[in-house]
């Protein structure tokens, strides 16, 4: 049985695949920060819980621990967690705080979740991580005034999605044992979101379980919606 772990799966896209994968016949352990939100979405998908706040090394490293002793490894870890930052503000008023903020959350995030794993992925015989990222971090699309991600500017989460790409290049070039690839779910109806996006939680979710479930034979450093490849 596939064993996968998904941060930030207390709701929304993260609780979906979560939910999905668990249909697939994974061993699902639902990581999120607020303890009981996450005890209630494991209770409702009849997952496992494990808290981890991915902006903290010492909970990073408590959430290993705690897989360790339970299931000794996982196959499949999602880096799903994330925050958005503010919205359209002018660039010169983000301040460093608030930049920070950010990237700790949803670059360093998965860095700390990444290589705290990597000693399980790779005894896995078919391992695979999926980093959860955006259009909105894709310079083929930031400079094209036309295209819909420039509607509604994020700034430093385009930023933390950008470095989030490169990452999942560079741990696919470092691992080639290891699927690592990105997603981006397009705009979902979620809270993170305001509910603006068009799509079902089910639809965000599919091109994330489609690489959680690649198999030894898929594709390793790209960066995918459920239709298409997305440009750098």
């Amino acid at each position: 049985m596939t064993t996968t772990f998904i941060t930030g799966a207390n709701k929304g896209i993260g609780y979906e695949t979560a939910r999905q994968l668990i249909e697939r016949g994974h061993r699902v352990i639902l990581g999120a920060r607020d303890a009981d939100r996450g005890e209630k979405a494991a209770h409702e998908l009849r997952a496992r819980f494990v808290q981890i706040d991915i902006s903290n090394d010492a909970s990073v490293d408590a959430a290993f621990d705690d897989i360790q002793a339970h299931e000794g490894g996982i196959d499949v870890l999602i880096n799903n967690a994330g925050i958005l930052g503010p919205r359209n503000p002018p660039m010169g008023a983000v301040s460093g705080a608030v930049a920070d903020q950010v990237l700790q959350t949803n670059v360093l995030g998965a860095v700390r979740t990444t290589h705290a794993f990597l000693p399980m992925l790779v005894r896995s015989p078919a391992p695979a991580i999926v980093n959860v990222s955006s259009s909105m971090g894709s310079f083929t699309r930031a400079i094209d005034p036309a295209a819909p991600e420039n509607a509604y500017p994020l700034p430093f989460y385009q930023v933390s999605k950008a470095a989030l790409n490169m990452l999942t290049v560079m741990y696919a070039q470092a691992y080639p044992t290891i699927k690592i690839n990105a997603a981006d779910p397009g705009g979902t109806d979620t809270d993170i979101m305001d509910h603006l996006g068009t799509q079902t939680v089910a639809e965000g979710s599919e091109a994330i379980v489609t690489l959680a479930t690649l198999g030894a034979n898929g594709p390793t450093g790209t960066f995918v919606t459920k239709d298409a490849v997305v440009p750098w």
